[in-house]
Order: structure tokens, then C-alpha cells, then sequence
């Protein structure tokens, strides 16, 4: 009998502990919610003196996309080298 008192003590301690956990994850929830105060809205504005440094994503993609390209070029160069290497001692060895 004291182990099926001691089971539902068991139980409701973990019912109370997954309510606890319920609140905290709507707490954490509503602080998104809130509107930023004076000094964040503040850090958050756009600086003039930052702007020349600020955009660089274009450039970024552009070169990744030139060095794509290079790299397709030279593994299709190497391909057909080796195809030509590959024909050539065919032929030679026909001959």
C-alpha cells in the first residue's frame, strides 16, 4: 500500500515540475513580445558613417559564383586531357 502512496506522490511531482516548466516557457515566450526601449531602438538605426562598409553579400556571391565557374572549367579541362591521353594510347596501341 506505501508503494502505490509512494507512485502517485512520484507522479504528481512530475506533473507539478512539467507545470513549472509550462511557465517558465511562457515567460521566455512574452519577453519577445515586448517593445524595445529607447536605447535599443538606438543601436538598431542605421549609422551614415557605417554605410560605405556595410553591403558586401553581392560581391561575396558574385565571386562564389566565378570561382564555381573556374572550378567546373578546369575539372572539365582535366577530364578531356585525360580523355585525349586515353584515345591516343588506344591508337597507338592498334597500331
Amino acid at each position: 500500500m506505501a508503494f502505490l502512496l509512494n507512485k502517485t506522490t512520484i507522479a504528481s511531482h512530475f506533473r507539478s515540475q512539467s507545470q513549472k516548466g509550462d511557465d517558465l516557457l511562457s515567460l521566455s515566450r512574452r519577453q519577445y513580445h515586448i517593445e524595445p526601449g529607447p536605447r535599443e531602438k538606438a543601436l538598431l538605426a542605421e549609422d551614415a558613417a557605417l554605410k560605405p562598409f556595410k553591403s558586401y553579400k553581392q560581391s561575396v556571391k558574385q565571386l562564389k559564383k566565378i570561382g564555381n565557374i573556374l572550378t567546373i572549367v578546369v575539372a572539365a579541362g582535366c577530364c578531356y586531357e585525360i580523355y585525349v591521353k586515353a584515345s591516343m594510347r588506344q591508337a597507338a596501341q592498334k597500331q
